[in-house]
């Protein structure tokens, strides 16, 4: 382990079955006032929003709502939200819904008290909340981001085209407590569903693919990556399968609450070239990733090669007997890929609505990392984006 670190996550979890009961042993901590947020309406049709709302009513909660929170939350909805949850004298956020909604009632609760505008403040100064934010309560019914469990928020300004991330570092943002039932996601789309196994995969190896010293945090993201993988193929084989779908919930919380970044420099420039493509395109998150990956990580492998030849014994079980460092190296590539493709992921970005006229545009909208094993030149994001069409 290199360098010294300080962890803490405050969020409290529920898990299983029936798990959204336990609003009744948190509500009373909070006050009258909640500002639920969800989604396009789904919660409605599958019941959840029922559950949800009887409980709060119960509870004796004056509800104020705010829907229509898109999967690429967007400034103009931040804007909208604030001044909902302003006029509510909101004394709790409650998310229900998937990354993009706990990431946008994130957002709303450091911008609410904020006299600034929180895009300049937050997302482009990148700085921290210097008023009073509000409490975030989470119910998880889409797994990939982790978002029920850390401090990040991404915003896309639409006008700018630019999709930005923040993870704030008082843990306070962190939502209070997040209820994690299974059952929640059996009735997601197929699409959806493995465009998030494939978010889980990539924030591992954003944070595996990284140093050059025997770190724990390795061993645990290898862990995680293998009961992914296992998970993910019995899923998409039976999506109501609860012991598979279960372990993706749990994979997906552990992959971004900050443990396996501990004594650990991070990646993150598949998350960028894929959020610059998602700022073109509006295309599901984890999807603008799929497409990215392999023609980033073909590319950033001779500088890692030591890490990529682990991944491929360690994690896609490569015979290295007969083999170079390079051949087994690009083996476990050429079996993550096959992967990619079993589960149907986008695997380049034209078919996510991207044209050569718009490479220049995603270059700009790049941000360039220094974490990794290769910090890329803007020739270099050009290049990838051109191997990714």
């Amino acid at each position: 382990m290199l360098g010294n670190f300080s962890y803490c996550n405050p969020t409290k979890l529920y898990f299983g079955k029936g798990s959204v009961m336990n609003l009744n042993e948190e509500l009373p901590k909070y006050g009258k006032n909640v500002v639920l947020i969800y989604g396009g309406g789904s919660i409605k049709r599958n019941g959840i929003y029922d559950e949800v709302v009887h409980i709060l009513n119960e509870n004796g909660k004056t509800v104020t709502e705010i829907s229509g929170v898109m999967p690429n939350p967007t400034l103009e909805k931040l804007y909208e939200g604030v001044k909902t949850a302003r006029s509510a004298k909101a004394d709790l956020l409650l998310a229900v819904g998937g990354g993009s909604v706990i990431d946008y009632a994130k957002a709303v609760s450091v911008s609410v008290n904020c006299t600034e505008d929180p895009w300049e403040k937050y997302f482009i100064s990148n700085e921290e909340p210097s008023c009073e934010t509000l409490p975030v309560g989470a119910v998880l019914t889409m797994v990939g981001t982790g978002s029920e469990m850390n401090a990040g928020s991404v915003i896309t300004n639409t006008r700018q085209k630019l999709k930005i991330g923040h993870v704030f570092k008082d843990e306070k943002i962190m939502p209070r407590f997040s209820i994690l039932d299974p059952t929640y996601t059996f009735t997601l789309p197929r699409y959806q569903m493995v465009a998030g196994i494939f978010d889980i995969f990539c924030h591992i190896s954003e944070q595996y693919f990284s140093g050059d010293d025997d770190n724990t945090s390795d061993y645990i993201a290898e862990g995680l990556m293998l009961s992914l993988i296992r998970s993910s193929l019995i899923a998409d084989k039976d999506m109501t399968d609860y012991e598979a779908r279960s372990n993706i919930m749990w994979t997906a919380t552990w992959a971004l609450n900050t443990l396996i970044a501990c004594g650990k420099t991070t990646d993150w420039e598949v998350h960028m070239l894929g959020q610059a493509v998602g700022a073109y395109t509006n295309a599901t998150h984890g999807m603008t990733l799929s497409a990215v990956s392999m023609a980033y990580y073909k590319h950033i492998l001779p500088y890692g090669l030591a890490k990529f030849k682990r991944f491929a014994v360690n994690v896609w079980g490569i015979d290295p007997d007969g083999k170079s460092d390079e051949e087994i190296a690009n083996a476990g590539l050429s079996a993550m890929e096959d992967w990619m493709k079993k589960l149907g992921l986008a695997m380049n970005i034209t078919e996510l609505g991207v044209d050569p006229s718009m490479l220049e545009g995603l270059a700009d909208a790049t941000l360039i990392m220094e974490g990794g094993y290769k910090t890329l030149t803007r020739p270099e994001v050009i290049e990838i984006f051109k191997n990714s069409l």
